[in-house]
């Protein structure tokens, strides 16, 4: 079965301006997260921008899609491109983040496949495991929580499941465990993305900063799997994208 990427990509990052023409080995960062996305099984890869020099660095790397300049979140940009496009309600749109240059294309697929196997679910994303008590306790890696059939109960920046008796005596000590990570990829039916922008945002999402929070607050499913393939970090920082420039310069 085949399905949609679309990649969201601002000019206007507020930590990291300009991030997706930001060089990277020869390339721009935003050509080189639409070559990985190519690699996957997707029968079309799009770029969403409203920036006209972010459509000019694309070039033949991947169609772009022009989208108004007001949207607060890139799943509202992807659904503008949805709507362009005239995809079908049941037609499968993959939202793959414009800062992840080394993502592997097997996850990409792979959460495709979890969304179209699973039919009860609106919307399908990965995790991968905590090891690191820092990973934990650090606000800013989000945390999921799922049951027995990988439907997502909960989204947290904060340390979930908490292991009462365990963080009592070492919260350094997570063998009494398994925590996990959430990785930014979303698949959506595009029937339920058109949905999921008119509902307001909800106050748990609120709280938390974390848009998912909206879909679980009205009672959509996300599935959730471990992804089948590490997933290196993104480009948020000027530290990260020295850190990627090394790593693609064949440096560390």
């Amino acid at each position: 079965m085949s399905f949609y990427v679309v990649v969201p990509a601002r000019y206007a990052s507020s930590r990291l301006p300009g991030k997706p023409l930001a060089d990277l080995a020869g390339k721009p960062m935003i050509v080189r997260v639409a070559e990985r996305c190519a690699r996957s099984g997707a029968g079309q890869v799009l770029v969403a921008t409203d920036d006209p020099r972010v459509r000019d660095a694309v070039g033949d790397a991947a169609r772009v899609v022009m989208t108004r300049d007001d949207h607060p979140s890139g799943t509202d940009r992807l659904q503008e491109v949805a709507a362009q496009l005239g995809l079908d309600d049941d037609d499968i749109v993959v939202n793959v983040q414009g800062d992840e240059p080394l993502i592997p294309p097997a996850v990409i697929d792979q959460v495709a496949d979890n969304l179209r196997l699973h039919g009860d679910c609106q919307m399908a994303t990965l995790c991968e495991p905590i090891e690191d008590a820092a990973d934990l306790f650090n606000s800013n890696v989000c945390k999921v929580v799922f049951d027995v059939n990988g439907r997502a109960l909960y989204f947290s920046r904060a340390p979930i499941p908490w292991h009462r008796d365990g963080f009592a005596r070492d919260r350094e000590d997570l063998s009494g465990g398994r925590w996990w990570r959430h990785i930014g990829i979303y698949a959506y039916r595009v029937g339920f993305l058109h949905r999921f922008v008119g509902w307001p945002s909800a106050p748990l999402e609120q709280l938390e900063s974390l848009e998912q929070l909206r879909a679980l607050a009205n009672g959509a499913a996300i599935h959730v799997a471990p992804a089948r393939e590490p997933v290196p970090g993104g480009v948020d920082t000027e530290d990260d994208l020295a850190r990627m420039r090394r790593h693609l310069a064949g440096e560390a």
